[in-house]
């Protein structure tokens, strides 16, 4: 067994402490003091470690922020260990730290093994760490939702398994069903959606639009436009280049390149530098024979035609009036094919709507089937765990002075036509199945089993509270379990049992109890007490273990208000006796 112990808190400016340390141990610990004192924010700092909400209202008067620092041994083994390192966390000595600080202004951090960590990991490690029970919880477990949860935890993988099968497949019903009424509800806009992607497609399919097409069209228009003086361009330049036929007498560039080129032939042998110009000058002549002759080939090329032209805008016109109607006039042909493109493809997802919904017909009554069976093997799985958890809670009644007690399970299910068929009836059916779990107490023979919601008093609901814990702690344990007034509405035989059962508890886990009565505290391994200064604080001196004579002294105030009466001291110190009797 894997051995976690939550050794230690300081709690800084949180509530009526200014600094103190909260020193705990394995087994069990009582935490007691004066209404008033501060006990409660043991649990508060203790919530805030795994995860718990940040309430700045809880930041003392006059500090900037609360902190709350907790060591707790985790072997290397354990998968709480193992979570922490994988976020980058570090054991100090075999023990993890953990810290958490809440500013005046609500501002929240986590820290984990010296490092930055979310929230949400101290709460993910806090379900494998530590149990945390006070009056919000009690009044928790009367939610027919916490009562259904208790249960299938307690099943374990006999629910698990098939909740998990029960889970995908309704889920995957919900979206089937919801697609197919989407489709049939939505039929008319469809088919008219279908209408208009058909007749757009049939436009662009008339035009036959090209990519690049438009740019291509756009670069003609340009060119024809200005045929003439294009024309007139390339002939000018070619004559400056290769001469004018019509002027003889005229002086171009090729002519005088030749010239150029003639002149350091002559001498070149002499200078291998003159050499390598005139080779450059030779170049630059075939250059310019090369440029000359391809702009004779433009200007004879060139086409003029205004037929040509009008074809040309003409096309351009169309193209503009698809890019308008069906993509964006910057993004040109290009956009319009794209929205071609998507939109066949939603077309054809129209066009198949009645193949669609035969087909989606029959996954969804092919779901329904399974589900069906799935939530008849969830009902089967909780009505045996019922029984089991049932009679495991109302022995533990028994040792808690309700020895007359009877918890039992309701399981039902609601009909409805639209629901899945199970068991023969049609049934609501949700996310967990079909059933309704209901917790009923008959507190005494010849009582009716009544929900507890109706039937139990407030010490009666702590009672089963602490029954439904302790039965949890023999099938699906956790290290340590803190309660905050688990004995609350509770007196006489009836603390004392709960003060047996938690110390029995404690045998095989560490027990935190923050506790008003000194026979719960009477059996503790250890008790802590809370108490303020005279300003009204609670300081470092002001959490301490007590021991010997200081102990008997807290349980005679708890007794009888007074710590020096000789008959609160006797029956202090026999409430002590028959606790170590019983151990």
């Amino acid at each position: 067994m894997v051995v976690v112990v939550l050794e230690e808190m300081r709690i800084r400016s949180l509530g009526v402490i200014d600094d103190a340390v909260v020193e705990l141990s394995p087994g069990f610990t009582a935490v007691t003091g004066e209404t008033g004192a501060g006990k409660t924010m043991v649990v508060t700092s203790l919530g805030l470690l795994l995860g718990g909400r940040a309430d700045p209202a809880l930041v003392r008067i006059g500090a900037g922020k609360a902190v709350v620092e907790g060591r707790v041994t985790v072997p290397a083994e354990a998968s709480a260990a193992v979570r922490a390192e994988e976020a980058g966390a570090e054991l100090d000595d075999g023990a993890l730290l953990i810290s958490r600080t809440v500013s005046a202004e609500g501002r929240s951090r986590a820290h984990l093994g010296g490092r930055s960590v979310p929230v949400g990991l101290l709460a993910e490690l806090a379900d494998e760490l530590v149990a945390v029970h006070g009056q919000t919880d009690q009044q928790g477990l009367l939610k027919l939702t916490r009562q259904r949860q208790a249960l299938d935890r307690y099943a374990g993988d006999a629910v698990a398994v098939p909740l998990a099968k029960y889970a995908e497949a309704y889920r995957r019903l919900r979206a089937v069903t919801a697609e197919l009424d989407e489709i049939t509800t939505r039929a008319r806009e469809r088919a008219q959606e279908a209408d208009m992607l058909r007749f757009g497609l049939d436009e662009i399919a008339g035009v036959e639009p090209r990519a690049g097409e438009d740019t291509e069209l756009a670069e003609e228009a340009e060119r024809l436009g200005h045929a003439e003086a294009l024309s007139s361009a390339a002939t000018a330049a070619h004559a400056a280049l290769a001469g004018d036929p019509e002027d003889p007498e005229g002086i171009d560039a090729a002519t005088l390149v030749a010239g150029a080129q003639r002149a350091l032939e002559a001498v070149r042998s002499h200078d291998p530098a003159l050499a390598a110009l005139a080779d450059r000058i030779g170049e630059i002549g075939i250059l310019l024979g090369d440029v000359a002759g391809e702009l004779a080939g433009y200007a004879d090329d060139l086409d003029a035609d205004p037929l040509r032209l009008a074809a040309v805008e003409e096309r351009r016109a169309a193209l503009g009036a698809l890019t308008r109607k069906y993509g964006e006039y910057e993004k040109g042909v290009a956009a319009v094919l794209s929205w071609a493109e998507r939109s066949a493809a939603r077309l054809t997802e129209l066009d198949g709507d009645d193949e669609r919904i035969g087909e989606l017909t029959a996954e969804r009554d092919v779901l329904r089937s399974e589900l069906g069976g799935l939530a008849q093997a969830l009902t089967d799985a909780r009505t045996e765990a019922a029984e089991r958890f049932a009679a495991a809670v109302t022995a533990e009644l028994a040792s808690l002075a309700m020895p007359h007690a009877r918890v039992s399970f309701d399981i039902r299910q609601t009909e409805d036509p639209e629901g899945v068929e199970v068991g023969g009836r049609t049934v609501a059916c949700g996310p967990t199945g079909a059933d309704e779990v209901e917790l009923l107490l008959a507190p005494h023979p010849g009582a009716p089993p009544r929900p507890i919601a109706k039937g139990a008093s407030g010490g009666e609901l702590s009672r089963v509270m602490l029954a439904v814990e302790v039965v949890f702690a023999g099938t699906d344990p956790v290290p340590t379990y803190l309660f905050d007034e688990v004995d609350a509405g509770v007196g006489g035989k009836a603390a004392v049992e709960i003060g047996r059962r938690l110390a029995r508890l404690a045998k095989s886990a560490q027990v935190v109890v923050v506790t008003h009565l000194p026979q719960v505290a009477a059996f503790a391994d250890r008790q802590l007490l809370v108490e303020k200064t005279n300003d009204g604080s609670v300081t470092r001196s002001g959490v301490k273990v007590l021991e010997g004579e200081d102990r008997v002294r807290e349980l005679s105030r708890m007794l009888a208000g007074q710590e020096d009466s000789q008959t609160a001291r006797a029956h202090a110190e026999e409430l002590l006796a028959a606790a170590r009797a019983d151990a």
